[in-house]
């Protein structure tokens, strides 16, 4: 089994547990991967090319997010509660400001779990890879 879907297991375990194979039951989540749920938002095509936080150039095609307090660059599993369907992003922006709100999306990011659909917001986990 590849790294990345060893992690995948280690999350979908420790999120969800049901649904996985005997294998990915066995796979130990490691200590950092404590999950963080609540509702996702996603950022506006019309802030390309501001700078973010860390003093990237943001740029909605990437897959990246902003998270209030996680270090820049940390990598992040995020899983739409009601649909199961999940992304990958690094943090590189801090937000979102609207209360209740744990993390803000890139638009690219963000069409990979539906978020666009609908109001644009849903409730998540996040779970940090590595």
């Amino acid at each position: 089994m590849n790294p990345r879907a060893v992690i995948a297991a280690a999350v979908s375990t420790l999120i969800f547990g049901a649904g996985c194979s005997r294998e990915q039951m066995a796979v130990p989540p490691a200590p950092s991967l404590k999950p963080q749920c609540g509702v996702a938002s996603y950022y506006h095509d019309t802030l390309a090319g501001n700078l973010t936080a860390n003093g990237e150039i943001y740029d909605p095609e990437e897959m990246t997010a902003a998270h209030k307090r996680l270090p820049f660059d940390t990598e992040l599993v995020v899983r739409r509660r009601d649909t199961g369907e999940t992304v990958e992003v690094r943090v590189n922006d801090r937000g979102p400001f609207v209360k209740g709100r744990i993390i803000d999306l890139s638009p690219t990011a963000a069409e990979e779990i539906s978020l666009t659909e609908g109001d644009g917001v849903a409730e998540v986990c996040l779970v940090r890879v590595g």
